[in-house]
């Protein structure tokens, strides 16, 4: 079953990895173990599959947001991974939205968080970290927002509900 849609000049085919078509991995995966090739493509299946089921979408484009990586029009926009070489089980996955001012960057970093995390018996991870690239405008406040939620995941075993950042400004 073909998941993705149409290939060709728009996107990459399935199971491929074109370090050209993917975002440079950024500070967020340095010093780490990158993902490529095979490993990387094994777990962005996984995340596809996740994604999907969790509705983490683009609206902007329409697809699911697994999809970036293979969309040849964004080369440098998408997820690029890492394990962790200071915390095993841990993933990284660093989020590159399409552009710097990118409105969607906080939801759609978020909603990685959540599903990945949520779904965490559907890959070889305990934790998967997010951020998002430091290209974009809001990196700084996004990534922090991603970190508090990480916090009070491993307080309380518990992906944070949509209102987690509000109750705890409040």
């Amino acid at each position: 079953m073909k998941r993705l849609g149409s290939t060709g000049d728009t996107f990459d085919a399935e199971n491929t990895f074109i370090p050209d078509h993917v975002p440079a991995p950024g500070s967020f995966l340095a010093g780490h173990d990158v993902l490529t090739d095979e490993d990387h493509v094994a777990f962005h299946n996984q995340t596809w599959d996740v994604f999907e089921e969790r509705g983490v979408y683009d609206v902007t484009f329409g697809y699911n947001l697994a999809k970036l990586n293979l969309d040849t029009r964004h080369p440098e926009a998408g997820f690029r991974y890492a394990e962790s070489t200071e915390e095993p089980g841990v993933l990284l996955a660093e989020f590159t939205p399409t552009t710097e001012f990118c409105p969607a960057g906080n939801s759609l970093a978020i909603g990685a968080f959540r599903a990945w995390n949520g779904l965490a018996d559907r890959h070889d991870y305990d934790l998967v970290r997010v951020r998002v690239a430091e290209m974009h405008n809001e990196s700084e406040s996004l990534n922090a927002d991603l970190q508090r939620l990480e916090e009070q995941l491993e307080a309380t075993g518990e992906v944070p509900g949509p209102d987690a950042l509000q109750e705890e400004s409040a």
